[in-house]
């Protein structure tokens, strides 16, 4: 009987490029593409070891003298929320969870470009058209779902917020959320991430994914306040102790050369090739 081997994943690293968390800095990223039967096994695996998925790509933070982007999740098992985020719950009472399968619309659409000219509008998302957004939504291998936050309370404009969710072997990935952002009072992105460890529970999947924390950046502080964090350093994930006691000092020896890294990748029943 004939047998074909599997597809051996390759990897590769991006031009440095300005980085949007730290000023002065440059970023630059280990990727791979995500395709084929194998994708699911793949992200699956890579997401454990501090990737993350954008479309059909998975990628991690590689820059050549910085190691301040951490990978982070919520062990769900040891949340509990705190009087803050217990208030954030009450507050958004009237939101009701839809789960549904990954496609687009103008809706969700009309909401993103809102939310962005709000938020980052000078962010590398900014000039992406509904086609673009079709995209980011739409184009996953891997088992994916738009979660849309709507207000029972109100008949007017009642989504509220979106989140696009990749379903783990162990967890929940927060791929990219979006919400009304003159709702500032209602801390909406806790929100999200507070609903996603309760549906995480209901799933019984012990990990909550959410992408980078990076120490002394004001856009990722809000990670930090959440009982429960790992962060994936130095190969192994590790709970968080105080914030301040991580550093993004620059230091040449901050990072393993990029075919080390990819040497030490644990694929699922594939070796991995570094270009």
């Amino acid at each position: 009987m004939r047998h074909t081997p599997p597809l051996t994943p390759q990897f590769y690293v991006t031009a440095p490029q300005g980085c949007p968390y730290l000023p002065n800095r440059m970023e630059r990223k280990l990727f791979t593409a995500l395709q084929g039967d194998s994708a699911t096994g793949l992200n699956d695996a890579l997401s454990q070891q501090g990737f993350r998925r954008s479309q059909n790509v998975l990628y991690r933070p590689s820059c050549s003298d910085c190691a301040g982007c951490l990978s982070a999740r919520i062990r769900v098992s040891d949340f509990a929320p705190n009087k803050t985020q217990s208030k954030t719950l009450r507050r958004n009472n009237t939101l009701e969870r839809e789960v549904r399968s990954p496609w687009a619309t103008e809706e969700q659409f009309d909401l993103f470009r809102r939310y962005l000219e709000a938020r980052h509008a000078d962010g590398g998302m900014a000039d992406m058209d509904i086609f673009e957004f079709a995209a980011m939504i739409e184009e996953t291998p891997v088992k994916t779902r738009v979660i849309e936050y709507t207000d029972v309370a109100t008949t007017d404009d009642p989504l509220t917020a979106v989140c696009l969710t990749d379903v783990l072997q162990d967890g929940l990935s927060m791929v990219y959320s979006f919400y009304k952002p003159e709702l500032r009072n209602r801390s909406l992105g806790t929100f999200l991430i507070l609903d996603h460890i309760r549906l995480a529970q209901e799933m019984d999947l012990p990990f909550v994914y959410l992408g980078y924390w990076v120490p002394g950046s004001p856009k990722m502080n809000y990670k930090a306040g959440f009982s429960g964090i790992e962060l994936f350093r130095h190969g192994a994930w590790e709970p968080m102790t105080t914030p301040d006691e991580y550093s993004v000092d620059l230091h040449p020896l901050s990072t393993e050369p990029i075919s080390e890294q990819v040497s030490n990748l644990i694929l699922p029943n594939v070796r991995a090739v570094g270009r």
